[in-house]
């Protein structure tokens, strides 16, 4: 794509952005970047996610573990791909994770990027209250949940987290996290329509997750037992603009996508047609 129009494309992002703070004609899904701006900057990094804040979009970002129980976000089970380490995240305690550019595989102006810690996350989200933002929680390690919450507490971030990972399908986990509060949103799959129900009833979810795009019948029953819907894999993941308005105009309350920049634009067309 030429300079020109990714300026341009930029320009008419940050528009509409603001024309939909200022108020928009219907009411929008919250838009959640999967890992950040994964494809302007380097994933689960504070760059990309202060990029995201500052646009006014949320984000997903990855819970791991290291070998001395430091929670740290990164998504794969090694540091290979998206640092200039080795090795397990498992097996590397938070100091050696901490001296290996995160950056530098993406572009070289991002080098010194460093794989940031839960709490760092958490307390950057905490620098921008006044945006209405969700941040979506994966939960890759086992046995976080509490830590997790507790951080979030701490940096007074938990309404704005939706836990997901292997929240959405293990009830276990869904429990130990309202265990810990009972004010932590956490969703359960629904991976086809014959999963809707099952999903919509799950007593320890706030949100159900599709990974279809669901009627507008569906949603209506979704907000009716009280309950948010959040959209993501791969219906939504790529740039799928039809996709994203089906979702828009059934009343999905919010899109986890690749393609966040873009998204903006092709909801706003959903406005111009009706």
């Amino acid at each position: 794509m030429k300079k020109t129009s990714v300026y341009l494309l930029t320009v008419t992002c940050l528009v509409f952005l603001r024309a939909d703070l200022e108020g928009a004609e219907r009411p929008q899904p919250l838009i959640v970047a999967h890992r950040g701006l994964l494809r302007h900057a380097p994933e689960n990094t504070l760059a990309n996610f202060r990029a995201c804040l500052e646009l006014r979009l949320g984000f997903e970002f990855d819970v791991a573990r290291t070998k001395d129980g430091h929670l740290v976000c990164i998504h794969d089970d090694t540091v290979e791909r998206t640092t200039n380490g080795t090795g397990k995240v498992s097996e590397l305690t938070l100091a050696e994770i901490q001296e290996l550019d995160a950056g530098s595989w993406f572009n070289a102006k991002f080098a010194g990027e460093k794989v940031p810690t839960v709490e760092e996350v958490l307390k950057l989200v905490a620098e921008f209250r006044q945006h209405d933002v969700l941040i979506a929680v994966d939960l890759k390690a086992e046995n976080v949940e509490e830590d997790v919450v507790q951080l979030a507490e701490k940096h007074m971030v938990l309404n704005r987290l939706l836990f997901i990972g292997r929240t959405i399908s293990e009830p276990g986990v869904r429990e130990n996290i309202k265990e810990a509060s009972k004010d932590a949103q956490t969703a359960a799959v629904a991976n086809d329509v014959a999963e809707f129900s099952k999903a919509l009833a799950e007593p320890n979810a706030d949100w159900v997750y599709f990974r279809f795009v669901p009627r507008r019948g569906q949603m209506g029953d979704v907000h009716q037992a009280g309950k948010q819907a959040f959209i993501a894999g791969a219906t939504v993941s790529g740039n799928r603009p039809e996709n994203w308005r089906r979702a828009t105009a059934a009343g999905i309350d919010a899109i986890l996508t690749d393609y966040p920049l873009y998204l903006p634009t092709a909801l706003s067309l959903l406005n111009e047609t009706e």
